[in-house]
């Protein structure tokens, strides 16, 4: 019988999925561009915490302060330099490119750290838990979950309410008009894929304290991220929030009646979902 405590445990889980994947749904909603090195920019910035982390003595949560700003430089000059080249009509380009992106970031990270996995402590918030009713839930995946809320309702009032977010939209909707009224596209996308990198450090903050990562784990986070892009629908942040959490708790209630079925039953719910809805949970208008 799936209780109570499975489902509580699935949607806090899908609060780490949503985290993965709000910057890939950012990203595709303003230059429709599907970043194959996603999941690789989350554990590289995880590593990045670790080092800004161990050198200072700095717990994750500060480390990630000083890594952002980081992640956002990082992201600026790989799309102004590098991916602004490639967009265009063709989606092939860009998809090599940052599938290329992907192979050098995990055999930079295996040459410079080894293949042994790492660990960010957080001290006593990881076994730190709370009594809600009958339920126990522990603290951290519950900060997870407030935390991906927090971004994915940050990121819409950016997208929605501020000039910044006014050219977002331009610039998606039709980049060569918004030229013409004096937006550049190129810089537009540029600050896109920076936030992006921004919210890539703060998933990579939450992975690194709950589990050990490793060089080679990007591509299961890139599954993972894509999986609930799809499902809430392209470009839609708060549907990518819905697809987190369908994903978390097919993989809960698929553990609790097998172990072996946890990462199936995420993907079976993901094909379930395509075949009832191929547009996604929440797709935008003008998709």
């Amino acid at each position: 019988m799936i209780t109570l405590d499975t489902i509580m445990q699935g949607i806090l889980l899908g609060g780490l999925y949503a985290l993965f994947a709000a910057g890939l749904s950012l990203v595709f909603g303003i230059m429709r561009l599907v970043n194959l090195a996603h999941g690789d920019l989350i554990v590289l910035a995880a590593y990045l915490i670790l080092v800004i982390a161990s050198a200072l003595g700095l717990h994750p949560f500060w480390a990630v302060l000083l890594a952002a700003p980081g992640m956002f430089a990082v992201g600026w000059l790989l799309q102004t330099h590098v991916l602004n080249r490639v967009l265009g009509d063709d989606l092939l380009p860009p998809l090599l490119v940052t599938f290329g992106l992907s192979v050098v970031i995990q055999n930079a990270l295996l040459e410079g750290f080894s293949a042994n996995s790492q660990k960010l402590s957080a001290g006593a918030i990881e076994t730190q838990s709370l009594q809600i009713g009958s339920l126990t839930v522990g603290v951290m995946p519950l900060l997870t979950l407030a935390t991906a809320v927090l971004v994915i309702f940050a990121l819409n009032r950016l997208f929605y309410t501020t000039a910044l977010g006014r050219a977002f939209r331009a610039t998606s909707d039709d980049a060569v008009t918004a030229r013409l009224m004096g937006i550049r596209p190129n810089r537009i996308f540029a600050i896109a894929t920076g936030l992006a990198f921004v919210v890539a450090s703060i998933a990579a903050v939450y992975l690194g304290m709950r589990a050990n990562f490793d060089p080679s784990i990007g591509p299961a986070r890139l599954l993972y991220a894509f999986e609930a892009v799809i499902i809430g629908g392209l470009g839609s942040l708060w549907g990518t929030l819905a697809g987190g959490i369908v994903i978390g708790l097919a993989q809960t209630v698929g553990a609790a009646v097998n172990p072996e079925w946890q990462i199936l039953a995420g993907h079976i719910a993901f094909v379930l979902v395509l075949l009832v809805s191929p547009r996604g949970l929440f797709p935008r208008a003008n998709d």
